[in-house]
């Protein structure tokens, strides 16, 4: 009798549960559902670069770069490169921020909007169908590419969103239609459509720990439930 009132409360409890977690389970499993729909690399924009082959340097190259006597920036890489027929050095940055050079050391000036369409339309398929251009400062990027650099977006007639460095002049991402509503997904699935980062707070930590708990108390009434229907067949 003792067991069979655990149990009922068990019900009971599974039944409030239910209620209180039913809508954040649908929406968890349907937009991890969504987001699983396309693959990742398509999700990336990957299927949309071009396969652009690299040019080998000039055997004559002769390169002269050195830092500014006032900069005292920490420098985490440099390379050097041919872009658009021309030996470019770039320095990058502890920071994330970097500039180009030309062989002879004179410093590149950031990158143009004629430029920046030249490179999309080298590097990515369809890019040749752009609909506008627009400069973004590093404090002002657009939301679907939050990262504090100034870029160029150039934006595509099929929805796609190409961001091109304005120091680094290359193509820092692609932004499709269905990365953005994978975004969006996302947010959602981790109860965070504010910044959409933020994996582990305390709505989302309440709302998985009581599903857990409900999933507990269903697999435990189900027992109660298979052995009632052995007693009745009995």
């Amino acid at each position: 009798m003792a067991q069979q009132r655990v149990m009922q409360k068990f019900a009971k409890w599974h039944i409030w549960l239910g209620w209180l977690v039913g809508v954040p389970v649908l929406m968890w499993t349907v937009t991890g559902l969504i987001m699983v729909i396309k693959p990742i690399e398509e999700v990336r924009g990957n299927h949309l670069r071009k396969d652009v082959a690299e040019l080998a340097l000039p055997r004559d190259t002769n390169i002269s770069v050195s830092l500014p006597s006032e900069s005292t920036a920490p420098v985490r890489s440099v390379t050097t490169q041919v872009e658009r027929g021309e030996t470019v050095t770039r320095i990058t940055y502890m920071d994330g921020t970097s500039e180009r050079f030309r062989a002879n050391g004179a410093k590149m000036s950031p990158l143009s909007e004629i430029e920046a369409r030249m490179i999309v339309e080298r590097a990515i398929h369809g890019g040749d169908q752009v609909v506008n251009a627009t400069r973004f400062e590093a404090e002002a990027v657009p939301f679907d590419f939050r990262r504090p650099i100034p870029v160029w977006q150039v934006a595509l007639a099929d929805g796609t969103h190409v961001y091109v460095g304005i120091e680094s002049g290359e193509i820092e991402a692609v932004r499709t239609e269905w990365w953005r509503t994978f975004d969006f997904m996302w947010g959602l699935h981790i109860m965070d459509l504010q910044t959409r980062e933020d994996t582990s707070h305390p709505i989302l930590i309440l709302f998985a720990g009581l599903g857990v708990l409900g999933s507990l108390l269903g697999c435990i009434l189900m027992f109660r439930r298979r052995k009632a229907r052995v007693q009745a067949s009995a």
